[in-house]
């Protein structure tokens, strides 16, 4: 892939999102979501063909940190704990240039392992 120099990245916490300028002139946005639940980490994609896990839950899901790994990659730490997996400037051009295919498959698996993009409030525990 013939990726463009990505120019200029901005976390807007508030709307869950993350700004994408290349030296292209493209500009795109990702939700935090979208990037959680598609992390290279081995921990979502698994460890081989087939292996990967489904992240469900993800919907309110937000990112405290961005940081540059040399000049190849970012790390993202989200507010769930999650950290692993680097995010390369290929990896990060191809979900900008693909996101709705890839959001639109995350979509079907969640909707055919009858799982849900919100929290598990079940778990939740209430002190009176």
């Amino acid at each position: 892939m013939n990726t463009p120099l990505l120019i200029d990245i901005k976390l807007h916490k508030k709307s869950r999102k993350v700004s994408l300028s290349y030296d292209s002139g493209e500009q795109f946005e990702l939700s935090c979501e979208l990037l959680r639940v598609l992390s290279p980490s081995a921990e979502v994609r698994g460890h081989g063909q087939g292996q990967a896990v489904l992240q469900t839950g993800k919907r309110l899901v937000n990112i405290q940190q961005i940081e540059p790994i040399g000049h190849y990659a970012l790390k993202i730490t989200f507010d769930d704990g999650h950290d692993s997996g680097l995010y390369t400037w290929d990896y990060l051009y191809d979900l900008c240039c693909h996101q709705q295919k890839y959001w639109d498959t995350y979509l079907q698996q969640l909707h055919q392992a009858g799982a849900s993009r919100d929290p598990d409030v079940s778990v939740v525990k209430f002190i009176e």
